[in-house]
């Protein structure tokens, strides 16, 4: 079956960096455009970035110039580096892979605090 595997997250302070990661499994990697999506406390998910197999990246406003997503073919694991980080970017962290309405899946989550 599919399985999403999301790594990395943790609590940093204002200004600090993480690196998550997700590793899939039971998919052709290759075939699907990856993403990466939060959701804070009461609130709705919301796209961070995605990335094509081809490279082409789309950021949130909020995260441009700070996140860099990133994928690995061969080891079927995207990336996203995350840079001076913000209080407003504590959420839980979200790994998806699509390909289509049906073929659209999710990750459990990771959990990210930024917090002094």
């Amino acid at each position: 079956q599919v399985q999403l595997v999301e790594s990395g997250g943790g609590l940093v302070q204002p200004g600090g960096s993480l690196r998550l990661s997700c590793a899939a499994s039971g998919i052709i990697f290759s075939n699907y455009v990856m993403g990466w999506y939060r959701q804070a406390p009461g609130k709705q998910r919301e796209l961070v970035a995605t990335i094509t197999n081809g490279g082409n990246t789309n950021y949130a406003d909020s995260v441009k110039g700070r996140f860099t997503i990133s994928r690995d073919n061969a080891k079927n694991t995207v990336y996203v580096q995350m840079n001076s980080q913000k209080p407003e970017d504590t959420a839980v962290y979200y790994c998806n892979a699509k390909r289509s309405a049906v073929f659209n899946f999710w990750g459990q989550g990771t959990q990210v605090t930024v917090s002094s």
